[in-house]
């Protein structure tokens, strides 16, 4: 065996321990899933709130947290459902280590982040809660991203940078959020069928 084969092998075992530490089961057909819903939700707090009403009254923000709340729970059950699914196709264990510190690790930016955004609603900032939920659910992957496959966290990227953009342009909020929540994740679940299938 010559030098170049020796590091080869190398390679080989590297990435294999690499895959081996690593939450792979995530579906493309739950990030497919996650945006549909997404833009479905965003379509009905447009509807509910904004058609034809200058301004957001307690009553309507009661009206988009209810939307906000059974999209995310939507999107997460199909979410879980699909990785679930693929996870038992491919025979591989879904609640171990490697899941646990991928949720830890996602878990602490969303937390803080939906603190944070629930306290500003509270002080009347609306306009902040669509860019700054954007910004730390991108944040929420890129942390979690060391766990899993790569592609989450050029996610966790463009949706931070989509919610400084969304900063700047504070009346399209819900915009931003539709095209951060729905369009990237559709983007992202259909580049993770072809990739790696269901």
């Amino acid at each position: 065996m010559n030098q170049n084969q020796y590091i080869e092998d190398l390679k080989d075992i590297k990435e294999i321990m690499s895959r081996s530490s690593r939450f792979s089961s995530l579906s493309g057909l739950s990030g497919i899933s996650a945006g549909s819903i997404a833009l479905a939700g965003g379509y009905a707090a447009y509807s509910a709130v904004y058609f034809g009403q200058a301004v957001i009254t307690y009553e309507s923000l009661a009206t988009l947290l209810v939307i906000a709340l059974i999209t995310i729970l939507s999107a997460v059950g199909l979410g879980i459902y699909f990785t679930t699914r693929k996870a038992k196709r491919e025979n591989e264990k879904l609640w171990d280590l490697h899941t646990k510190r991928l949720v830890i690790n996602l878990l602490i930016p969303l937390i803080t982040g939906g603190a944070v955004c629930l306290m500003l609603l509270l002080k009347g900032y609306i306009g902040l809660t669509a860019p700054l939920t954007l910004i730390f659910y991108g944040l929420a992957l890129v942390n979690a991203s060391k766990y899993t496959i790569s592609e989450v966290r050029s996610l966790g990227i463009l949706e931070v940078v989509l919610g400084l953009l969304a900063m700047l342009f504070i009346g399209y909020g819900l915009l931003f959020w539709a095209v951060g929540f729905g369009v990237l994740h559709i983007l992202y679940g259909v580049i993770m069928q072809k990739r790696y299938g269901s």
